[in-house]
Formats: structure tokens, C-alpha cells, sequence
């Protein structure tokens, strides 16, 4: 079965979170404590997150994090690809390099598997946060 890892997960609620909020500052224990995340790895996803330009940090007391663009601007493989890198496949050939792959040679689904990632890669890609809030 095809599934997002955790961090995901807790990115994609993070900043749903956010947008429902109507992109008022939220903080990671504000996050953490309603959704049940443990906090150390909320803070290390909001971190990626940021870095990737998909949330905005505000230092200080009042600190937190808010979107760093509309909600209708940021599409569930944005927040997929920040925090997975450009390694997500649903097969080994698709997340790496084909020839660590011992089979890629003689693999028969190779093809069929590479529509099926297409059209994921169009789903995420196509899917905004909006939709989701």
C-alpha cells in the first residue's frame, strides 16, 4: 500500500492548521497539543517547511509560523517534495537511481508503474492546500 510517511502527514496538518486558522501565527505546541504530534518532530518538519519556503518563521514571545503564501498557491506535493526531497516513487526506480534497482533491466512493470507514478505526481501536484482546510 501506497503511503505518506509521518512527517508528511504532520507537514500536510501543520499547514492545514494554519490556513483554518486564517493564517494567524501558530505555534509547534499549539500544533503539536491539538493533533496529538510529538512536538521535537513537528519542530524539525516546520523547519523543513520553512526552508522550503512554504511557511514563514516570526521569532520572538510572540513567534510562531504562518504561510508563507495563499493556501491556494500550495499543493500537497509542495509540502510532499520539501519534506521528502525529489525521492519520492512509488518503486525503488522511480526514488532512485534505475540501476540500484537489480531488476530494472528485465523489470516487466516498469512501465505500467511509471503512468501510475505520473498520474499521482498530477494528483498531488493538482490538490491545494485550500482543498484540503
Amino acid at each position: 500500500m501506497l503511503k505518506l510517511s509521518k512527517k508528511v502527514e504532520y507537514g500536510l496538518i501543520a499547514i492545514r492548521h494554519i490556513a483554518s486558522v486564517n493564517n494567524q501565527i501558530s505555534t509547534v505546541k499549539e500544533i503539536s497539543e491539538k493533533y496529538s504530534i510529538p512536538s521535537d518532530v513537528l519542530a524539525k518538519v516546520m523547519q523543513k517547511l520553512t526552508k522550503g519556503k512554504l511557511i514563514t518563521s516570526h521569532q520572538g514571545a510572540m513567534g510562531g509560523y504562518t504561510l508563507a503564501r495563499g493556501a491556494d498557491q500550495i499543493s500537497v506535493m509542495n509540502v510532499i517534495s520539501v519534506i521528502e526531497g525529489s525521492q519520492m516513487g512509488i518503486a525503488q526506480c522511480f526514488s532512485e537511481e534505475p540501476e540500484n534497482c537489480s531488476i530494472y533491466l528485465n523489470c516487466t512493470i516498469k512501465n505500467p508503474l511509471g503512468k501510475i507514478q505520473h498520474n499521482l505526481e498530477l494528483v498531488f501536484n493538482s490538490m491545494k492546500v485550500s482543498e484540503i482546510v
